[in-house]
């Protein structure tokens, strides 16, 4: 079919990744006409369609259930029931039980490429949403009333025009970087080796996570009683790591964890990941915002990244929801509109990033005074309920100013 060259659309989101159909999904039905630009073809899943499992919190289960996005999985998210967090080598941990909150979960895990599949047939379902795929954004200007973007897809080049321009394209956000928005970028020195792994008991649907001085390692509950597993080593090693047999790297992981799970026995394909903290100076621009990974991109450490940016667009979606039934002629990116998307989410996100963030670097550091502390503190978290619960809370994702499709469930 041949391209229009001009098209116009009230709202365009560009990145057709987790968050971008996600947000798709969720302003389906708004009264917006909508756009969808992806850069790759559908027989080419984007990057964030891959092999890692994902700890999906309640708040994000719920979302997604209202979103009729997991009735389309392949496989069922595994629940997480428990969560054990402990550091190797010092007294103290800390053990949430879904039953003490009392919910019948805390989240669930799923496979972020089946997730990416069920939304992106969820996103073929409504038909307020145009989708573009492959195609990929070669310029962008903002003038006053809209956003101009150059398109170039396989049939030819064209323009879309957008009142309102939604980046959800990954870390790298070349849109962010075409709108002039700084970032702040944080190396951790560390690459996450990804993999499921089979034990010799069962994993009870408990998650762990266990810091050790080279960095955390944490364990994901997983259908037929697989664990969806992460390990943090230094930069300088993982080409080392890279390298290992099977049997070498179980050895490996087996003396970073320990035997709380009993005995690895097999491992599968091995992904690696460097690790960097990256945040946007900003959310917004004129007739722009960020949202997802081009927000922000947190150390995985807590399982916060996906949820985090669920969290951007749900909030958007409810936004320009309003906005729309404000008013007949009302405007998506008009600066207040934009505005109310920044006071949205500026605590949540804060929150989120001190919460990764500072168990990233808290849990690596040796100094005495720091292991008696951090020893302390565990003890202390471990033997107050009043913390124990805004810690499962936090986990949960139902911390703070909530999104009102998560309210109406959240009771």
């Amino acid at each position: 079919m041949q391209e229009p060259e001009l098209a116009r659309f009230d709202v365009v989101i560009v990145g057709g990744g987790l968050v971008g159909c996600s947000l798709a999904i969720a302003l389906s039905g708004s009264g917006w006409s909508i756009g969808l630009i992806e850069q790759h073809s559908p027989e080419l899943a984007p990057p964030g369609f891959d092999d890692r499992n994902l700890a999906l919190s309640r708040a994000s289960l719920l979302a997604l259930q209202r979103l009729q996005v997991l009735p389309l999985l392949d496989t069922p998210p595994e629940s997480i029931n428990a969560i054990h967090v402990s550091r190797a080598g010092e007294p103290g941990n800390v053990h949430l039980s879904a039953a003490e909150h009392p919910v019948d979960r805390f989240g669930g895990v799923v496979v972020a490429r089946e997730l990416g599949h069920a939304l992106r047939r969820r996103v073929q379902q409504c038909t307020d949403v145009a989708v573009w795929s492959p195609a990929k954004v070669c310029s962008a200007s903002a003038g006053m009333e809209d956003v101009r973007l150059q398109v170039q897809r396989p049939q030819g080049a064209f323009t879309v025009e957008a009142r309102l321009l939604l980046a959800a394209d990954g870390s790298d956000s070349p849109l962010r970087q075409a709108m002039g928005i700084d970032e702040t970028v944080h190396d951790y020195a560390q690459h996450l080796f990804v993999s499921v792994l089979q034990a010799s008991r069962a994993h009870q649907q408990c998650a762990w996570e266990r810091f050790t001085e080279h960095g955390p390692v944490a364990l994901l509950p997983m259908a037929h009683d697989r664990f969806g597993s992460v390990m943090a080593v230094a930069s300088t090693d993982a080409e080392a790591v890279t390298a290992l047999s099977d049997d070498a790297y179980l050895a490996l992981f087996q003396q970073r964890f320990g035997w709380r799970a009993g005995r690895f026995t097999r491992v599968g394909k091995r992904s690696a990941y460097a690790m960097r903290l990256r945040v946007a100076k900003q959310l917004v621009a004129p007739r722009f915002a960020l949202l997802g990974n081009a927000a922000q991109t947190l150390h995985p450490i807590g399982a916060q990244g996906f949820n985090l940016g669920l969290r951007d667009a749900l909030w958007m979606a409810q936004l320009l929801g309003e906005q729309h039934a404000r008013q007949a002629q009302a405007d998506p990116g008009d600066a207040g509109m934009l505005q109310r998307y920044v006071a949205a989410r500026v605590e949540d996100r804060q929150r989120t990033l001190d919460f990764s963030d500072g168990m990233a670097r808290l849990f690596v550091r040796q100094a005495w005074p720091v292991r008696v502390l951090r020893a302390a503190g565990m003890m202390l978290l471990e033997a107050s309920p009043l913390a124990k619960r805004r810690l499962a809370e936090q986990a949960m994702g139902l911390a703070g100013r909530l999104p009102r499709i998560l309210q109406e469930r959240a009771q």
